[in-house]
């Protein structure tokens, strides 16, 4: 009974506390007017679309469509003939005391490329020598034994075996002369000194020889000259296209370094092992040197098939390049023009002023013919 009056005194407190809490519920209780605000949509602006003052000022033309062949289109580089390059040998052994020639010098056949201190020619002289003079002796001998048997002082047989010396020495004067000669080396004039001069006309492709190097004979070629009036591009055509080409088939071949050169090759090989990695075959194309092309030069050789295609023409000025990409302008309703992404072509052969447009373009959308100026404008 004392208790009671403090248990009512407790629950008027706890009964007090809860009136701010049943309070807080009943003014935030309405779900509608804690609701966010309904979403404003922006539409995202076309970076594509531009929209100029006074469209009339930029003339359009429609684009056009063209009949032409199939073509295929592979990239190469520039290499020597195998069968025209010719290696400097040498026959005698030395070292090497003058080199003058040198990697990518251009040489004409005879000239002097290099000089070699060689025991071979001494040794070649010294038999040479010895040679002339036992035919010497050898001919003397005979003359006096010819003359014995005219006059009956000599038998028959001693005069064949003065004959036979004789030749034989004329033998051994005929190969030692020879062997000078093959080491490159004039017998008349004594030298210890071998001179090697070039076999052939052309360009030094490969120099495995340096000053006071020694050389061995036939051995590593201290030079290789290769005649460049004809070449060979080699390309790399994928497997999915190399039913397009075939053997003795010609094409354009267009050299990176020389935009405006045109050649012709024709092919003379298709590789028979594809590369494992990019899954192409070597195409090699024989292609003669007008006197520009260098060995390693990038080429682009265009196939032409058989099969007909349409294609896209429109005015060359019509075709923008910019950051390696080609863009044509068309116009969009409401004064604007729209930028679309192309694959730029080939310019017309008979006619410059026109190019091809290989995809992102069909034939009747018209396109600005000046899409530079309209780029400035644009950019301003």
């Amino acid at each position: 009974m004392k208790n009671k009056p403090l248990e009512m005194g407790l629950l008027c407190i706890l009964l007090l506390a809860l009136l701010p809490l049943s309070g807080c519920t009943t003014a935030h209780g309405d779900q509608a007017a804690e609701a966010p605000p309904p979403a404003q949509v922006v539409p995202f602006a076309d970076a594509t679309l531009f929209t100029v003052d006074h469209p009339e000022q930029y003339p359009t033309a429609a684009a056009v469509a063209r009949k032409a062949t199939s073509e295929l289109v592979v990239t190469g580089s520039v290499n020597p003939d195998i069968a025209r390059n010719v290696p400097v040998i040498t026959l005698a052994s030395g070292r090497v005391v003058g080199i003058y020639a040198r990697l990518g010098d251009t040489v004409r056949k005879g000239q002097l490329l290099l000089r070699v201190r060689s025991d071979d020619v001494s040794g070649g002289f010294d038999a040479y020598r010895k040679a002339v003079t036992d035919e010497l002796l050898a001919r003397k001998q005979l003359n006096r034994t010819q003359d014995l048997y005219e006059h009956g002082a000599m038998a028959q047989q001693d005069l064949e075996v003065a004959q036979d010396a004789e030749d034989d020495a004329k033998v051994t004067l005929e190969t030692a002369t020879e062997h000078l000669r093959l080491l490159g080396n004039d017998p008349g004039k004594v030298n210890n000194v071998v001179d090697i001069t070039a076999p052939v006309s052309g360009v030094i492709t490969d120099q495995e020889v340096t000053n006071a190097a020694g050389v061995q004979a036939l051995g590593t070629n201290p030079f290789t000259i290769s005649d460049l009036s004809y070449v060979w591009v080699v390309c790399d055509v994928y497997e999915n296209d190399l039913a397009t080409v075939r053997l003795g088939d010609t094409a354009d071949i267009h050299m990176n370094a020389f935009p405006d050169l045109a050649l012709k090759g024709a092919v003379s090989n298709i590789g028979a092992i594809l590369d494992p990695n990019i899954r192409t075959a070597k195409v090699r194309l024989e292609v003669r040197n007008p006197g520009m092309m260098r060995v390693g030069m990038f080429a682009t050789a265009t196939f032409h098939g058989q099969t007909t295609e349409m294609h896209t023409i429109v005015p060359a000025s019509a075709i923008l390049h910019m950051h390696d990409r080609d863009f044509v302008y068309v116009p969009a309703p409401g004064n604007k023009f729209r930028r679309l992404e192309v694959v730029g072509g080939d310019v017309l052969p008979n006619d410059t002023s026109l190019q091809e447009i290989k995809s992102g373009l069909q034939p009747g959308q018209q396109v600005v013919t000046n899409s530079l100026v309209l780029d400035h404008v644009l950019a301003q």
